[in-house]
């Protein structure tokens, strides 16, 4: 007769397979059914020895708690500085310092981070969402957006998790908190016929180049403001992109692309290797693009982002981010029989799953007319018409381009920045410095309102200091 095994031993059996299999109850769920763990060997021996480790495991008093000497605030800032921020770029240090800094620290960094529990965690969130905007209230609203929530997120869950691998906590508390939705931005791309009325004003406006570059190879903003002339090959047409500028604490910075895949060489087509060839005799800089302004310099990113709602306007076209002309040559790209592969390596992607998650409202199209080739060949169907825009290309545009009316000058200048956001802004140079200030509104006609009683308060300011000089100046 077989011997009966002790109540909570567990139990050992002999698969079909041929191993044997011990299990034992480890508790029940909310239904009272037992929940089991197992173990698996070769033979009963070392099976009975493996069920009897594990439940000698389970029965392990709970390791010692870990001291309450150390705050949520005084962790994230260890962490942060130890062993994040030398790994960093520095305007992805920026983000992370408001983050931290600005947001998590004042809110929650008084918390003994044993103490800290997924509740105090969530109505931070929550408190984000109502009132967490520290400036520019009057324009967004108090609450933060979804994705900087989202971001905070990320920062906090990733501090608390390293401090679980430390043993200071058991468990993470940013494990279980409801996020908000994450939202893509909306993609706009220009039609054919938009594409022709932006060129038409670009080469009106003195921008044709860049934004044909743009067009031509979908490369990120701080790409082709980074392209130095010893990147083009002019007889080969091959671009080197190893670069890119952006700024950082109000400075513009030259850096490395943050991926290896942002490391590329991309092929001009003939015909805007051509202007090139004709651009670069009219350009005495070793930048493509440089700055009117500064020496040496590479346009501003900020500056060509106005410039770019300048000529939409002016182009009659919608309105849309530098980014998404990126969009616009993705998309035409695909259209026009271009694989994932290629040009997700042409734009920079890590993988090309990012680009067929990017664009699935592309390749979506591109499966439906394989789909019905497939049934013209296989049922002899009715060819269905094509899209317009792959059937044939769009007559040439009769758009006459717009003469642009520049303001006299010490009267500044207003840009659109989104849909409900306008910025004034007055620069003049006070003893070899520029003094910039700006307002912002939500209409156009009061944004210049607002600007006008800026350019006058900063004029009184300047001719008071002038006044205050004058007596030490006599002194002198």
């Amino acid at each position: 007769m077989a011997k009966r095994r002790k109540h909570g031993d567990g139990s050992v059996r002999l698969r079909k397979d041929g191993r044997w299999e011990g299990r034992i109850v480890i508790g029940y769920d909310e239904k009272g059914l037992p929940k089991t763990k197992n173990v698996l060997a070769k033979t009963k021996t070392e099976c009975v020895a493996k069920l009897k480790a594990l439940r000698e495991s389970l029965e392990a008093p709970a390791p010692e708690a870990p001291k309450p000497s150390i705050s949520l605030g005084d962790w994230l800032d260890h962490w942060y500085q130890a062993y994040k921020k030398a790994n960093l770029r520095s305007n992805t240090q920026m983000s992370y310092e408001r983050r931290i800094y600005q947001h998590i620290i004042p809110a929650l960094g008084r918390i003994p981070l044993d103490k800290l529990t997924t509740r105090d965690i969530q109505q931070f969130y929550t408190n984000l969402k109502k009132s967490g905007r520290l400036i520019r209230t009057e324009l967004y609203g108090a609450g933060l957006s979804d994705q900087t929530v989202r971001g905070i997120h990320t920062t906090l869950h990733a501090a608390l998790g390293k401090a679980v691998e430390e043993k200071l906590i058991f468990r993470n508390p940013a494990d279980s908190c409801k996020l908000p939705p994450a939202k893509s931005r909306e993609m706009k791309v220009l039609a054919p016929d938009e594409i022709q009325r932006l060129l038409i004003q670009a080469r009106e406006d003195g921008c044709y180049e860049l934004l044909l570059l743009e067009l031509a190879t979908g490369l990120r903003r701080g790409e082709v403001l980074a392209l130095q002339w010893r990147d083009l090959n002019l007889r080969t047409g091959a671009l080197r992109v190893e670069r890119q500028v952006h700024r950082v604490t109000g400075e513009l910075v030259v850096s490395s692309p943050k991926t290896k895949a942002g490391n590329r060489t991309v092929i001009l087509p003939a015909p805007v290797l051509k202007v090139f060839k004709a651009y670069q005799k009219t350009v005495h800089s070793r930048w493509m693009f440089p700055s009117p302004v500064k020496e040496d310099s590479p346009l501003d990113p900020a500056a060509v982002r106005k410039r770019l709602q300048t000529i939409l306007e002016r182009a009659e076209c919608k309105r849309l981010r530098f980014h998404d002309l990126r969009h616009t040559f993705a998309t035409a790209s695909l259209e026009h029989g271009m694989d994932i592969k290629t040009l997700s390596t042409i734009i920079g992607h890590v993988s090309s799953t990012t680009t067929l998650n990017t664009y699935t409202h592309v390749t979506d199209a591109m499966r439906q007319n394989a789909a019905d080739k497939i049934d013209r060949w296989i049922g002899r169907a009715e060819p269905k018409p094509m899209r317009e825009s792959a059937s044939r290309k769009p007559a040439p545009s009769t758009f006459q381009a717009r003469k642009g009316q520049r303001r006299k000058p010490g009267t500044g200048c207003v840009s659109q920045i989104n849909d409900h956001l306008w910025e004034g802004r007055y620069s003049p140079i006070i003893n070899g410095q520029r003094m910039a200030r700006n307002v912002y509104a939500k209409t156009e006609a009061e944004c210049e309102m607002m600007l006008t009683e800026l350019i006058r308060e900063m004029k009184e300011e300047i001719a008071a200091a002038k006044e205050h000089r004058k007596p030490d100046d006599l002194a002198g």
